[in-house]
């Protein structure tokens, strides 16, 4: 059995899918927490904001180091670490606000380690992927950022259930037992075969991707990735608690749940039909269908149409961060870890940059969520115009 996991790739690639479902819990168990937190531990709402801006932080550098020390550490050392630093803020969040006696020291603490892991996880998985010896290199990558998606629908709907069951206030247990998963996917990680990311003799020196105007491109179309996702996906859940006056559990549900559902089919259908949908194509049309989502939203003029709008985007957004990566490979394959890590930390800025677009402009016009969410439809026009030039790079190459 373990000589069979050492010699086939296929077990590379399952390790993957559980290292995005790692990555899915590590963002997104917190937030299901932070008002518990906030009457559990006696903090401000300021306080609470600080431990999303710690994770984002915390993730933003990482990825810039992995840059420039993944190559000589290696990945099985490294994408190991990253589940165990998973595990490690995972068990502390449940631990160390009540061993430092400092509880609001104790969660930060947790938080920063497990933003270690998941900065890690988000550089090192695609590569990893993009590296094995597979046929259909886009399905593949299409298929692994799925299980982000799925993993966020299950911390959802196991999270809910769990309180539902056993009361909200046995949280820590709930948090150790999301451990286990990064702790077998560390073992798992130590037996599959990891393949070369890129050759040696074929990497691009860090100065000479730096001046590839397609790296600056492919940087922009990362950004309003993330941003197009997230601009809607943070506030999927207010516009559904505010519009159809729900409670928290069922906002929750309709909200940033349909949505990442609606996202993980998009990947998992685009990765079953790849071969008969053109990547950048299914890209310009979800582009297409993702302006529209944000316009009905805005638009509709009825709450249950604009909840339809949040999760039909959760569809459209699905295959612009794996589609993004897959023409990277395409357009620079001497790219290497720099490659995807720069790129990840684009994705994570435009993360950021989407639902603060939306909250800075919501407030400025006295808490109008759908001003904000209007001024945001810009991330996808952007993504858009950012096909286009690459489509016409690529006709001009064929003719040449």
């Amino acid at each position: 059995m373990l000589q069979t996991i050492k010699k086939n790739y296929e077990h590379t690639i399952f390790a993957s899918y559980i290292g995005y479902i790692t990555q899915a819990i590590v963002n997104n168990l917190a937030p299901l927490l932070f008002l518990t937190f906030a009457s559990t531990f006696n903090l401000s709402l300021a306080q609470i904001t600080m431990i999303t801006t710690i994770n984002f932080i915390t993730q933003l550098i990482v990825d810039l180091i992995c840059a420039k020390v993944i190559d000589r550490i290696g990945y099985r050392i490294s994408v190991v670490f990253a589940h165990v630093c998973a595990a490690l803020g995972l068990i502390g969040m449940a631990f160390l606000p009540d061993l430092l006696g400092n509880a609001y020291a104790g969660l930060l603490t947790a938080v920063v380690f497990y933003a270690i892991g998941g900065g890690i996880i988000e550089v090192l998985i695609s590569p990893i992927v993009e590296a094995c010896p597979t046929k259909k290199k886009e399905a593949a990558m299409s298929l692994l950022h799925s299980f982000y998606c799925w993993g966020h629908v299950g911390v959802v709907l196991l999270s809910t259930a769990f309180f539902a069951l056993f009361g909200i206030g046995n949280w820590r247990i709930l948090a150790c037992f999301f451990a286990i998963v990064p702790i077998f996917n560390a073992f798992y990680f130590l037996l599959v075969p990891i393949y070369p990311i890129v050759e040696e003799h074929e990497k691009l020196a860090f100065g000479e991707l730096l001046r590839k105007k397609a790296f600056w491109l492919l940087i922009v179309m990362m950004v309003c990735a993330g941003a197009s996702e997230q601009a809607m996906s943070q506030w999927a859940s207010a516009f559904a608690e505010s519009g159809l006056k729900v409670s928290k559990t069922v906002g929750d549900l309709l909200g940033p749940c349909a949505f990442a559902l609606c996202m993980g089919l998009a990947r998992a259908i685009y990765g079953k039909y790849s071969e008969r949908i053109p990547l950048k194509k299914m890209m310009v049309g979800s582009s297409i269908l993702c302006i529209a989502c944000y316009l009905l939203a805005v638009f509709g003029g009825h709450p249950v149409l604009g909840l339809i709008g949040c999760a039909l985007c959760g569809f459209s957004v699905g295959i612009f961060w794996p589609g993004t990566f897959s023409i990277a490979a395409w357009e620079l394959p001497g790219g290497g870890t720099a490659m995807y890590a720069l790129m990840a930390l684009a994705g994570d800025l435009g993360c950021s940059s989407g639902p603060t677009t939306v909250g800075m402009v919501a407030d400025r016009m006295n808490g109008n969520l759908k001003s904000g969410i209007l001024v945001a439809i810009l991330f996808p026009i952007v993504m858009l115009a950012s096909l286009f030039f690459v489509r016409q790079k690529e006709k001009k190459s064929l003719s040449d």
